[in-house]
């Protein structure tokens, strides 16, 4: 999400998934038995996350427990590595990615063209604000349209949005109440956000990248368009996942 001011905070999307990351096992005392036993647990982890990883089902009977908390986080966390390598080898492969796309197919390429990139890039930032559109705001009951997560500042005279951000001070991750840009459909939303990176200088950087995903995530994160400080790698990996799935031209609009 991208700042209005140079000193006003940004948000990064909801979208974004934590890592799951397991814990070391304790070290055992008690000497050369605590040793052993240690040995052969820690054995029987890597036995069972190799099964989990194998058979997809955890490897278990379904009267059976994990042997241990270690090895069902080590488990998931290799098997959550495993998926998103396979993702990232090709491309966009689920069908609710695929409908996201479609949707927002013929105002990604109007807006590429107002930018001078890739309409791969414009989609991709679209995707990553929107967690791929499913996580839209609200205003009231209705949705706020708003695909690139645009804050609403003083100057904005339209509709207001509120909702709740993860934002990044001073390297702590907070969670805050902002007020964002709402639409009255998906068009002005790209062609407001079109109208934000043309009309300030800040991210005069970003545009006419072309297909360049590296420069164009890098120059918006550069430009402060959201606190994440990892929020470049993470725009750039979507544009480049496009970009191996064959991009928007295959795809029928069904947008509004």
């Amino acid at each position: 999400m991208r700042q209005l001011s140079a000193t006003q905070a940004t948000a990064p999307t909801a979208a974004t998934v934590s890592n799951i990351t397991a814990s070391r096992p304790t070290a055992a005392t008690g000497g050369m038995a605590a040793t052993g036993a240690f040995s052969n647990a820690f054995q029987q982890v890597q036995a069972d996350v190799a099964a989990y990883i194998a058979k997809g089902d955890g490897g278990f009977a379904s009267n059976a427990q994990p042997t241990s908390q270690a090895m069902s986080l080590q488990a998931m966390a290799l098997r959550n590595r495993s998926v998103n390598h396979e993702e990232e080898e090709h491309g966009v492969d689920s069908e609710m990615q695929q409908q996201f796309l479609a949707s927002i197919k013929p105002w990604a390429e109007e807006t590429a063209g107002k930018l001078g990139v890739s309409p791969e890039l414009v989609a991709a930032h679209a995707a990553l604000e929107s967690g791929w559109g499913k996580q839209p705001m609200k205003n009231g009951a209705a949705s706020a349209n708003n695909l690139f997560g645009v804050k609403a500042g003083s100057n904005w005279q339209g509709e207001v949005a509120v909702a709740s951000t993860t934002e990044y001070e001073h390297g702590a991750m907070l969670r805050k109440t902002e007020r964002f840009r709402s639409y009255p459909d998906t068009a002005s939303a790209f062609r407001d956000y079109a109208s934000l990176l043309t009309s300030n200088p800040r991210y005069a950087a970003a545009l006419n990248s072309g297909s360049d995903a590296k420069a164009f995530a890098g120059a918006l994160a550069k430009a402060g368009y959201a606190t994440d400080p990892n929020y470049a790698d993470k725009l750039g990996k979507i544009a480049a996942q496009l970009q191996r799935g064959g991009g928007l031209a295959g795809l029928t609009p069904t947008g509004d």
